[in-house]
């Protein structure tokens, strides 16, 4: 039996013990007072994922009526996290809020993903709009995007870049960049941005595509300095922070995403109930006010566009990939 056959009949015999659970879901009301939903994040506790993640779930839970809690599962690039929704009953109980690289980038990069972010998930409500921010360790003597180039052009060897684990966006903008300069730099994965600060604090990395939200956190603590927004123009939230494309590197200019997604086959009366409820949290000025800290924009959607939003995303990722050449690894 070759793996693709056997990949099919698990997913099969996954499907079918999932009808009994489908078909309760259907029929039950949503949600079921003191029962609480799940919201799985594929990154470690402490990282601006993790802050938004709670954030909402504090109010999703006011608004439903019932627990709501982030729980954490991080490592393998958010392969962990994705493949415990899959598996879940699809009746609402479990959540996942994803970043765009889960859906659009991992199946193009990770040899081992095994899930179809079009077939296995349910796509929910987008959930924040934001760029990612090329941050550089203060040891390193640059002000802007062409110093960091002449820096480690005169330093061969000596640069290394973090990033949220391989696959991820942070990966393939190191690369990107990389390719765009001509330079010689390491890749350094981890299991989450919070993992990641760590050693780039420290300097043990030099530079980092990091989430608004750190890059500002760790920019404020003189450690490191923020030299460009990787996104197609400035972000309102950070006006004074050039973008790589006015410095000269193209290819760097995919604004970054989350969304919130469910198991395949859920009932639409639920995807439905979920949807609005995280709209009204996401309209909620406390909320705005909490994610523009970061340099994010709390914004809903409907499943639809969430949908069309994941297909035009995993295909303009797919495109800058072949570009890259970047095998699965």
């Amino acid at each position: 039996m070759n793996g693709t056959t056997d990949l099919r009949r698990r997913r099969l015999a996954a499907a079918l013990a999932l009808l009994p659970f489908a078909a309760r879901a259907a029929d039950a009301p949503f949600p079921d007072k003191g029962r609480t939903v799940r919201i799985v994040l594929g990154l470690a506790a402490g990282g601006a994922s993790d802050a938004q993640a709670r954030f909402v779930a504090g109010r999703l839970g006011e608004v439903l009526g019932t627990p709501v809690i982030v729980e954490n599962r991080p490592g393998a690039s958010f392969i962990l996290a994705t493949e415990e929704v899959i598996r879940a009953a699809p009746d609402g109980y479990t959540l996942m809020y994803a970043p765009s690289s889960v859906v659009a980038q991992n199946p193009q990069t990770l040899a081992q993903v095994r899930y179809d972010p079009f077939k296995d998930l349910t796509p929910i409500s987008l959930g924040a709009r934001g760029p990612l921010v090329l941050t550089v360790h203060a040891s390193v003597p640059a002000r802007n995007v062409q110093e960091l180039v002449a820096w480690i052009k005169a330093n061969p060897g000596k640069a290394a870049y973090a990033s949220f684990g391989t696959g991820t966006s942070s990966h393939i903008y190191g690369e990107a960049f990389a390719q765009q300069a001509g330079l010689d730099v390491v890749h350094v994965p981890y299991k989450g941005g919070a993992d990641a600060a760590k050693d780039f604090l420290a300097g043990r990395v030099q530079f980092y595509f990091d989430a608004a939200p750190n890059a500002i956190q760790n920019s404020a603590t003189g450690r490191v300095r923020m030299l460009a927004v990787a996104a197609p123009k400035r972000s309102a939230m950070l006006p004074e922070v050039p973008t790589m494309g006015e410095q000269g590197v193209s290819g760097v200019d995919m604004a970054s995403w989350l969304g919130f997604y469910g198991p395949a086959r859920m009932p639409p009366q639920v995807v439905a109930r979920l949807n609005a409820a995280l709209a009204q949290v996401l309209a909620m000025p406390a909320t705005r006010d909490f994610f523009r800290q970061g340099a994010y924009e709390a914004e809903s959607s409907t499943p639809q566009q969430l949908a069309e939003l994941t297909r035009a995303t995993y295909d303009q990722w797919g495109a800058t990939i072949r570009k890259l050449g970047l095998a699965k690894q």
